[in-house]
């Protein structure tokens, strides 16, 4: 759900699995049926954080480009460890416009001389205005409603490991915090960024970057891929293909093997792309992980196929924020959020595209089909994990739990 008024999901296929993200999502349409589970309805569970939001003071708007602004926020003492965060991690934006309540998902993306800073990238150009408004009218002591850093996009934990990241336009932000924090971390690693952009000014934190080169010039290489310009480099200009991509890897040096580790971001199409091109040059799946967005002007909704939609009313009952509810989900919701947010709108929620993850719930009994979900991985699957945004149930009973 990159950093810059983009949706994101995130796709690990490291042997140790991860959390928000998608290793195979499979067919458009999945059945999911629930897993065995120990927790018992009547028993309450402490307030999960899906359902908690924190005002937080703006302060500092720094532009960084004619489209971008780098938002940072202040954090009270108090709040210090609800937002402490590690690189790959997202915070879900939400705020009022024009009457209208807004969510966004952004990654966490702190200049790399205050690792602990809370600071976001966005860009404009979303469909629902927020990005023009980050821009334009934010300013230092405005007020923004957050919920807490999750997620599981990050680098693979092999010491040593050459690191070559991938980033399509704003997929930049997640994966310069992730190159800042491993050069510090594990001076025996190498990073090497390929930044794919339109044109020389879509780049995002060059300086920055610039900064890590010269702190770490022996372990630190980027490249930029300008898809709509000349590059003027020597290296390959237009989008990210096959053999551009094995012109690239040369170039940095990177070789297929154990001691390779890849995390690509960017739009799904790209990912995918550059994820068929390294498993085919020999990369292992296991050691390729990545992050999903799409553009923050698409203003798509996830359609679960209506052949699949049911004929009656379902109860579904709800575990969120340690309390039990219960709501029923007729043939007239496209998805089980929107009858959920009839009724309880501290429902979590961002991107309703099946993409950040923001909505997982985890079903304890029922069964549930779904169109595609890029927000969670094989191993949330497996044990029966579903998005609300992009799920109908199937039946007449549903459990879900938010808070595990």
């Amino acid at each position: 759900m990159n950093g810059t008024g983009s949706d994101k999901a995130s796709e690990a296929s490291d042997a140790t699995g991860t959390a928000d993200a998608h290793a195979t999502t499979g067919p458009a349409s999945t059945v999911i049926h629930s897993a065995p589970v120990r927790e018992s309805l009547d028993v309450q569970q402490p307030a999960g954080r899906h359902s908690d939001w924190y005002p937080l003071v703006v302060a500092e708007v720094v532009h960084l480009s004619a489209n971008a602004v780098a938002v940072s926020l202040e954090v009270p003492e108090v709040l210090r460890t609800v937002f402490a965060h590690r690189p790959g991690e997202h915070v879900v934006v939400r705020h009022r416009l024009a009457e209208t309540e807004l969510r966004r998902t952004y990654s966490v993306s702190p200049p790399p001389e205050d690792p602990t800073a809370l600071r976001l990238v966005i860009r404009r150009g979303s469909h629902d205005g927020f990005g023009t408004y980050a821009g334009t009218v934010l300013a230092p002591g405005d007020v923004l409603d957050l919920s807490p850093p999750t997620g599981a996009f990050a680098l693979s934990e092999r010491p040593g490991s050459h690191h070559v990241l991938i980033a399509g336009g704003s997929g930049i932000t997640p994966l310069a915090a992730m190159a800042a924090a491993v050069l510090r971390e594990d001076p025996a690693c190498r990073v090497s960024l390929i930044h794919s952009v339109p044109t020389s000014g879509d780049t995002l934190l060059a300086d920055e970057l610039a900064q890590l080169k010269d702190a770490f010039i022996d372990r630190f290489t980027a490249l930029y891929v300008l898809t709509r310009e000349e590059p003027g480099s020597g290296l390959p200009g237009g989008r990210i293909n096959d053999a551009k991509l094995r012109r690239l890897l040369t170039a940095v040096n990177a070789r297929p093997g154990p001691g390779t580790a890849f995390a690509l971001c960017g739009p799904g199409g790209m990912v995918a792309a550059v994820r068929r091109a390294l498993t085919v040059w020999g990369a292992h799946p296991a050691l390729i992980r990545s992050e999903v967005f799409t553009p923050a002007d698409a203003a798509r909704r996830s359609v679960v196929p209506q052949t699949e939609a049911p004929s009656h009313h379902t109860c579904v009952t709800v575990l969120l924020g340690g309390h039990r509810r219960r709501v029923a989900v007729g043939p007239e919701d496209a998805t089980i959020l929107d009858a959920l947010l009839r009724v309880y709108p501290d429902v979590p929620y961002a991107c309703r595209e099946g993409v950040c993850g923001s909505c997982r719930a985890r079903i304890l009994s029922g069964r549930v089909t779904t169109a595609s979900q890029h927000g969670l991985d094989a191993e949330n699957v497996s044990p029966g994990y579903t998005l609300v945004c992009s799920s109908r149930p199937l039946g007449t009973e549903l459990t879900l739990d938010f808070d595990t």
